[in-house]
């Protein structure tokens, strides 16, 4: 990971210390039924998924040996199940960036890469879009026939950008949250900082006890926000906000954020919060 020390505090650590799945040969029961369970987990978001929703003939399949890991991730990818979480009920954008982190396990790098897979939808379908992230070459070289596609965006590679890094933040909220659960519902995450070229700073999921933020550049040190004030104490809150109006005109409403606060100001913030129609997701201590 590039910024190590500080994977606890981002939400990350569980990554680094998992292994890779991986469907060897001579693999026992218990082996295939992990690969399994990682792929649903991966594809699906972390969603819940019920046992009568569950690929059975697929599971068959590769239980026999029928049928190797790329291929089972490509019928969950193609499934009712999947185009009922991802892709009936989302923006096109949105649906764009979930399939890089479900299929790639990234971000996108730029507007160029939305734009390309939002024209393959429109002219050649659902398939082929699903298609062109599982048959490409980054696929196969990070995860070949038997990996389980597995969150990249937070380590160093070869041939991976910085900016990747940050924006793997706006598309993963923690490692108990879902694809399906998170304040921001079914818009894109990435459009605006993909269409000014620009990076966003880094807020780490709720609850993994972060008060921190990076951006993408040569200066990967940590910078500490307090909410552009400071306290007499050493107590801060961490609060998550969405749907509040931003200030002037015309009125629009802000998509979720984060801010720390010393406990002195708490309370005038989350009645300042409050009244400008925010919804406060989570107050955590910094």
């Amino acid at each position: 990971m590039a910024i190590t020390s500080a994977a606890s505090r981002l939400g990350t650590e569980a990554f680094d210390e998992s292994p890779r799945v991986e469907l060897r040969l001579n693999a026992t029961k218990e082996d295939i039924e992990g690969v399994i369970r990682a792929t649903y987990k991966q594809l699906l978001g972390n969603d819940y998924l019920m046992a009568a929703e569950k690929l059975t003939s697929a599971e068959s399949l590769l239980r026999d040996g029928n049928m190797s890991v790329r291929e089972f991730v490509r019928v969950v990818a193609k499934s009712e199940l999947y185009k009922k979480k991802f892709f009936y009920n989302n923006f096109q954008t949105r649906f764009i960036e979930l399939n890089y982190k479900h299929l790639l396990g990234r971000a996108p790098y730029d507007e160029s890469e939305v734009s390309y897979h939002n024209d393959l939808y429109h002219n050649e379908g659902y398939d082929i879009e699903i298609d062109s992230y599982i048959d490409s070459v980054e696929y196969t070289e990070n995860f070949g026939d038997n990996i389980v596609p597995y969150y990249r965006g937070f380590a160093t590679q070869t041939g991976q950008k910085t900016v990747g890094f940050n924006r793997m933040f706006r598309l993963y909220r923690g490692y108990a949250n879902s694809d399906r659960a998170q304040v921001e519902g079914n818009k894109s995450r990435l459009a605006r900082e993909l269409g000014t070229n620009s990076a966003s700073s880094i807020v780490g999921p709720s609850g993994s006890n972060n008060n921190w933020s990076y951006r993408a550049s040569n200066d990967v040190s940590p910078r500490k926000n307090v909410g552009n004030a400071v306290g007499i104490g050493d107590r801060s809150y961490r609060i998550e906000v969405t749907g509040q109006l931003s200030p002037g005109y015309p009125k629009v409403r802000r998509s979720s954020y984060a801010i720390v606060v010393p406990y002195e100001r708490l309370s005038n913030k989350m009645q300042e919060i409050l009244r400008q129609g925010g919804k406060i997701v989570s107050i955590t201590q910094a």
